[in-house]
C-alpha cells in the first residue's frame, strides 16, 4: 500500500505538472526581481487559484521575504509553502456521537461524483465499525440508482432505492425511517444532481432537505457538497449556490487526480469558509482521503 504522501503526490500530479512544476525553473534563477513576482502570480492563476487569492498570496510572500531580508529565489519556496498551508483549514473531526442515525446529505451538480463518493464514504465509515445505510435518492437518473446498488453489493452495504422517476424526497424520507427502525449509525443520502443555475431544481433540493428534517427532527446532521475539481473556478459558483440553498457545512473535492486546477481549493477556503473534508485522489474506495493542508500543499510543490 502506498504511503500517504505518495497518494497525494500522485493524485495531484496533473496540477503539479501543468503549473507548479514551473516553480522549479522560476526559483532556479538566483536573484529575486520584479519578474519573479509576475511569474509567480501567473503560475498560481493558471492553477485556478483565482485572481484575488493569487494576489493576496503573492503579496504576503513578498512582504515576508522583505521582512526576512531574503534575496535569493530558492529561499522563497519555504515561504510559499507556509503561506499556502496557512490558507487551508484543517478539516474538523467527523463526529456524530449521541446521534443515531446521523443523516448525511450529499449534494452537487450532475456528474460531480456524488454516487461514487457516497459509496467510498460508506466503506470508510463501515471500516470504523459503523453500520451504514445508503439511500439512492437520485431517482431521475436510473444509472445512479444502479451504480449505488452495485457499489452497495460490492461493499456489503444495504441500499434503499425507489422506482425510476419517484419523488426523491419520498426516497430520502423512507431511508431515514429505515435508518431509525433498523438502528443504523449512519444514513448517506445520494441526492439527484442539481444545476446550481436552475431555480426549480434547487427548490426541489430544498424540499428534500426539509423532508429529511420531518422524518427525523434535527436532520440532516451534515450536508456535504461534492465538487468536481476539474471544473476549477466554476466550482466556486456552485458552492455559493448550494451553501445558500441547503446550508452546506462541508466540501468533498472529487476527481482531484484528474484535475489540473487544484488551486481552486484555496479560493474556496478564502471566499466561502467551508471546510474541505475529503479529497478524491483516484477511483478506488481507499483513494478518498481526509483532507490534509500539509499533504495537499506538499503534493503540489513536490519535485519528485
Amino acid at each position: 500500500m502506498p504511503d500517504l504522501f505518495s497518494r497525494w503526490r500522485e493524485g495531484l500530479s496533473k496540477t503539479r505538472k501543468q503549473t507548479f512544476d514551473r516553480l522549479g525553473a522560476l526559483f532556479s534563477i538566483s536573484e529575486i526581481s520584479a519578474a519573479t513576482w509576475e511569474a509567480l502570480e501567473a503560475i498560481l492563476v493558471q492553477a485556478d487559484m483565482g485572481i484575488e487569492t493569487t494576489e493576496s498570496v503573492v503579496q504576503n510572500v513578498k512582504d515576508q521575504a522583505g521582512f526576512d531580508m531574503i534575496t535569493r529565489n530558492e529561499q522563497l519556496i519555504n515561504l510559499l509553502r507556509a503561506e499556502l498551508i496557512r490558507r487551508l483549514d484543517p478539516p474538523p473531526e467527523v463526529n456524530f456521537d449521541g446521534i443515531r442515525p446521523a443523516i448525511i446529505l450529499l449534494v452537487g451538480v450532475n456528474g460531480s461524483g456524488k454516487t461514487t463518493t457516497a459509496a467510498k464514504l460508506g466503506k470508510q465509515f463501515a471500516a470504523q465499525g459503523k453500520s451504514v445505510l445508503l439511500a439512492a435518492a437520485d431517482t431521475y437518473r436510473a444509472a445512479a440508482v444502479d451504480q449505488l446498488q452495485v457499489w452497495g453489493d460490492r461493499l456489503g452495504l444495504p441500499v434503499i432505492a425507489g422506482q425510476p422517476n419517484a419523488d426523491p424526497g419520498a426516497v430520502a424520507f423512507d431511508a431515514v425511517q429505515a435508518g431509525l427502525a433498523r438502528k443504523f449509525d449512519l444514513v448517506l443520502v445520494d441526492t439527484a444532481g442539481r444545476l446550481h443555475t436552475r431555480f426549480n431544481l434547487m427548490e426541489e433540493l430544498k424540499k428534500v432537505y426539509r423532508v429529511v428534517g420531518k422524518a427525523m427532527p434535527g436532520a440532516p446532521h451534515a450536508t456535504w457538497l461534492v465538487l468536481d475539481a476539474t471544473t476549477g473556478q466554476n466550482a466556486l459558483l456552485q458552492a455559493r449556490a448550494f451553501k445558500e440553498a441547503v446550508k452546506v457545512n462541508g466540501i468533498i473535492l472529487a476527481k482531484l487526480d484528474s484535475s489540473a486546477r487544484g488551486g481552486m481549493a484555496f479560493a474556496i477556503q478564502r471566499e466561502l469558509g467551508i471546510p474541505i473534508l475529503y479529497a478524491g485522489l483516484g477511483e478506488k474506495p481507499d483513494d478518498l482521503q481526509r483532507f490534509s493542508p500539509e499533504a495537499f500543499v506538499d503534493g503540489l510543490l513536490s519535485k519528485k
